[in-house]
């Protein structure tokens, strides 16, 4: 899966992943990260997420990466702000007050760019991509992030059934990605109301990774 497949994604607007509401997931379990207000949350693929518009109504400042510059471009006008953009090497940089998206390939995306960050938040990034990519991205999510603490959402399904994404990731291949450096913690195991996009059934599973 290349880059093409999500820009051609954005251009036809063919964004059935974009959720219409905050993630109730979020909600119920963002406190458990116990952050200060004012911490800065790292939002891996963001997209135009209204999840970013809840961090910030309840004072957090938020950093994000994303391919799409359509996304981005829509995000800042959804949340009523003008961004200032610049270039950092290969990234646009998109900010203004308490946010921070650094458009392009997240693997051009290095922990001196990013800047320090307290948390976490992966809803649509890990379960984005193809099994071959995801150990190098989650090797790279530590290495910039300085390990930050995260609360993960993932799908879990027969992927013989159907094809990603959103990709399967099952409790197995959590582990083997963050065992090592972080205590992890299932918080929930949920069944999707009619199955994943109504073809097969399918749970969603919410972690709480912390620092060991």
């Amino acid at each position: 899966m290349d880059a093409s497949f999500w820009h051609q994604r954005w251009e036809g607007n063919n964004i059935a992943f974009h959720e219409s509401e905050t993630n109730p997931l979020l909600v119920k379990y963002f406190k458990e990260l116990a952050l200060g207000n004012g911490s800065r949350v790292f939002v891996p693929l963001c997209g135009k997420t209204l999840d970013i518009h809840w961090l910030l109504s309840h004072g957090y400042r938020v950093a994000g990466a994303e391919l799409s510059k359509i996304a981005i471009e829509q995000l800042f006008t959804e949340l009523g702000v003008e961004p200032k953009i610049s270039s950092i090497d290969e990234l646009a940089h998109y900010s203004a007050t308490n946010i921070d998206i650094f458009v392009g390939d997240i693997f051009d995306l290095s922990s001196k760019m990013l800047g320090s960050v307290d948390a976490i938040y992966d809803r649509a990034a890990l379960v984005a991509l193809p099994e071959a990519m995801r150990d190098r991205y989650t090797a790279h999510l530590m290495q910039i992030t300085d390990k930050a603490p995260q609360l993960l959402i993932c799908f879990e399904y027969d992927q013989s059934v159907m094809d990603g994404p959103p990709f399967s990731i099952s409790n197995e291949e959590v582990n083997r990605h963050y065992r090592d450096s972080y205590a992890l913690t299932l918080m929930e195991c949920t069944n999707v109301p009619g199955g994943l996009k109504g073809k097969c059934a399918a749970k969603e599973n919410t972690w709480l990774l912390k620092s060991d």
